[in-house]
């Protein structure tokens, strides 16, 4: 290196110009651009559109040929020979408050009985709303219609009607689930009522004051949690019942709060689907969100 610059020093700055000239004129290697990375290919199976229609048509006619099958299977309307005419009704209700422990047969009918069946209803209701939040809840960071200027949170008149009676609506929807197994009532229409007054609510107090005390994940926890205790406490009811064990839940004294066995604690699960259930649909219809 030290002789080069004296050979620039000695031949003036053409040598440093032809040097630097060399350099500019050589080609540059290049560097070999990376590959892509190698997309897996995915085989998709495309059904011609009249074949799909065919296919959706077969099984429609299927389902109303089983339908129509096990309708003209079952007995006629109106025979005394029936069993829905003697055997079943005939226990309800000569059997009913002694094996149940219930006054109202029909809340002992219902959640001891048909209780499975009661199960698929809450069940029904539960994945109604779980559709519902699929296609208009709002997903985080998305776009939330503003529509609290609507909201009448600020008319006198409604919020006072409304702090005197939902506190009143509350307490009879209570009221009604406690004593379904007493009286006329019991989780469905008592967790009508409620669900009416937390919409009253909502109405009075405005979206946000609301949201703090019923959010989306105090919905998810009640509905989750009573699904899932009636569906343990029956199961454990079906268990000892078809084995014919003994059991730790008895009827207990007929015309007491406490008795009835599970049904007052399954009124209860009811309830609080029923209610979430309808509170939370007039929210998501309304504005998008709970």
């Amino acid at each position: 290196m030290k002789g080069a610059n004296n050979r620039w020093l000695e031949q003036g700055d053409d040598a440093l110009d032809r040097l630097i000239a060399e350099r500019i004129d050589s080609p540059v290697p290049e560097t070999p651009a990376p590959r892509p990375p190698r997309k897996r290919r995915v085989r998709t199976v495309h059904i011609p559109h009249a074949l799909y229609l065919a296919l959706a048509l077969l099984l429609c006619l299927g389902i109303i040929g089983a339908l129509m099958q096990t309708t003209a299977r079952l007995p006629s309307f109106g025979n005394p020979d029936n069993p829905t005419n003697n055997e079943v009704s005939r226990r309800y209700l000569e059997q009913g408050l002694e094996e149940t422990g219930a006054v109202n047969l029909v809340a002992g009918m219902i959640l001891d009985y048909r209780a499975f069946d009661t199960l698929g209803e809450s069940n029904v209701l539960f994945v109604a709303i779980c559709a519902v939040i699929i296609l208009l809840r709002l997903q985080q960071g998305e776009a939330r219609p503003d529509d609290t200027a609507w909201e009448p949170r600020h008319d006198l008149i409604l919020r006072t009607v409304g702090r005197l009676v939902v506190p009143l609506v509350l307490v009879f929807g209570i009221y009604v689930i406690l004593n379904g197994h007493l009286s006329p009532g019991g989780g469905f229409s008592g967790g009508a009522v409620i669900g009416a007054g937390l919409i009253l609510c909502r109405l009075a107090e405005g979206g946000e004051r609301m949201g703090k005390v019923l959010s989306f994940r105090t919905f998810r926890a009640l509905s989750t949690g009573a699904l899932s205790f009636y569906a343990l406490s029956k199961a454990y009811s079906f268990f000892t019942g078809a084995n014919r064990l003994p059991s730790v839940i008895t009827p207990g004294v007929p015309g007491r709060i406490f008795s009835a066995g599970l049904i007052p604690y399954l009124n209860i699960a009811v309830g609080l689907v029923v209610a979430c259930t309808m509170y939370a649909l007039f929210t998501l219809f309304r504005k998008g969100d709970l």
